[in-house]
């Protein structure tokens, strides 16, 4: 993916108001969540970073925060509660003046950027320029803050055995990818870091792969395109959590408003946004080990010998639902959907798109006639193809049967992937490996979850459809 289509933390307006979205089932996981990542400041990373707070103050102009303090977690530098937090309390407030953005490009270096280097390859650069400038830079404290090399995990690091791991996830062809991508930003930018060979002529595409990854995983959408928050970027990532953190336009601030009350020495935790474990993983570097918000992306097909491939590819293409063609399967057009995990198994199978069952439904079609009965009846009501459930009860069990089948197939995938991962914790192999097997576990049984779910409301509703319970009349 670009640079700039990825999945930044969430910086709300601050007029927006919090979403409630916190279900009674999920209050259990909420807070065995925060008690997994709640560890006490340690009196050694305490001393070392008491004077980071003091230093942006005074460079802010104002007070940041009285009530947080930053300490050391099992997820590394952390903030905690200093004093008792209440609810709705603001906790830190960083003017827009101390954080780092793409306008901190050197206004020498700016002008030989193209407009084909985007906001992240930019704002690595002002990071390679004041860790180049050490001590001597006016971002000393935070830039010494900032992840070193090898204490970052996003897969885009990973060595070519350990990506094996996670071969059965999207999140395999996706890390290849942004590392490709990553590629061509280095070379877009290097003739214009050439010019400079008092800055960057020891900086090499693995300097440079580190600040693009410190940026991705740190940075913060903004009216900016991209901010770097210093101390604000302490913050753990809770997705439970309803705090987040508010851009106020018209103060000129960064700030936090605490979801609930915390006691003197938790770790306040906010979240970065609704993310899977693969977005986790792949931008941030971390995994949860329950993730309500995970999800598979499936790729469904139209195969070469089936007849009525070239009628089913235009009705497709018609109705707005374009097909591509896999790049590992040359004999095959079709189309990705992404599934949640269904609640579920006798609701409506909320988590598996609308569009994937048309799409099923059409893939399913044995005749010229039954594709123009869909094209007629997409037209007599909203213009949406296949929407409704087939007429035919047979027909309609039959297109989502071909759906099960394939769903069957992935989990067959993923149990044999997750098997050979185990056991995640042995004490042969280094804490790296560990570690990142442990994190290619999460991925992996998180959305072998959402199959099983999808695979649940799938059974359930065909074997509803065939014993006759109910007439697939209403949309489905």
């Amino acid at each position: 993916m670009s640079q700039d289509s990825r999945r930044w933390k969430k910086h709300t307006k601050r007029t927006d108001n919090t979403e409630k979205e916190r279900k009674h089932e999920t209050v259990a996981n909420s807070k065995k969540a925060r008690d997994e990542k709640t560890l006490l400041p340690s009196r050694d990373v305490v001393s070392t970073c008491n004077e980071f707070l003091p230093w942006l103050q005074q460079k802010a102009g104002i007070e940041i925060s009285s009530v947080l303090t930053i300490g050391n977690s099992i997820y590394g530098r952390s903030l905690f509660a200093s004093k008792f937090i209440q609810a709705g309390d603001c906790i830190l407030k960083v003017p827009f003046s101390v954080q780092l953005t793409p306008d901190n490009v050197l206004p020498e270096i700016r002008s030989l950027l193209g407009d084909n280097v985007g906001n992240v390859a930019r704002l690595a650069i002002v990071l390679l320029v004041e860790r180049k400038m050490g001590e001597d830079s006016g971002w000393a404290p935070y830039i010494s803050s900032l992840p070193q090399a090898g204490e970052l995990h996003s897969t885009i690091f990973w060595s070519k055995k350990e990506l094996e791991m996670v071969r059965q996830s999207p999140v395999y062809k996706e890390t290849i990818n942004q590392q490709t991508q990553i590629e061509k930003e280095f070379l877009a930018i290097r003739p214009a870091l050439d010019r400079f060979p008092q800055i960057f002529e020891d900086i090499t595409f693995k300097d440079f792969l580190h600040a693009y990854a410190v940026v991705g995983s740190r940075a913060w959408g903004s009216s900016k395109g991209l901010s770097l928050i210093p101390f604000a970027d302490f913050l753990n990532h809770d997705g439970y959590s309803e705090a987040l953190l508010l851009g106020d336009e018209h103060k000129q601030v960064s700030e936090v408003i605490a979801d609930r009350d915390y006691d003197p020495g938790e770790q306040v935790l906010i979240r970065y946004g609704k993310f899977s474990n693969s977005t986790l993983l792949v931008d941030f570097g971390f995994t949860i080990s329950y993730n309500t918000y995970d999800q598979v992306q499936i790729w469904v097909s139209i195969p070469e010998h089936d007849p009525l491939r070239i009628m089913k590819l235009e009705l497709l293409d018609k109705h707005r639902m374009q097909t591509i063609t896999n790049t590992n399967d040359v004999d095959s057009s079709g189309h990705s959907f992404i599934i949640k995990e269904v609640r579920s198994s006798r609701g409506k199978g909320k988590g598996i798109p609308q569009s994937l069952r048309a799409f099923v439904r059409v893939l399913s079609a044995s005749s010229p006639q039954e594709l123009k009965d869909l094209e007629m009846e997409a037209a007599k009501n909203d213009g949406r193809l296949a929407r409704r459930p087939l007429k035919d009860m047979s027909r309609e069990i039959q297109a989502h049967q071909i759906l099960l089948s394939q769903i069957v197939h992935l989990i067959q995938e993923y149990d044999a992937s997750i098997k050979r991962l185990r056991p995640v914790n042995l004490p042969s192999i280094d804490r790296q490996l560990s570690l990142r097997r442990r994190m290619a576990h999460d991925l992996l049984t998180g959305e072998l979850r959402v199959l099983k779910s999808a695979y649940a409301w799938l059974t359930s509703y065909c074997y509803t459809l065939s014993t006759g319970n109910v007439h697939p009349s209403a949309p489905g």
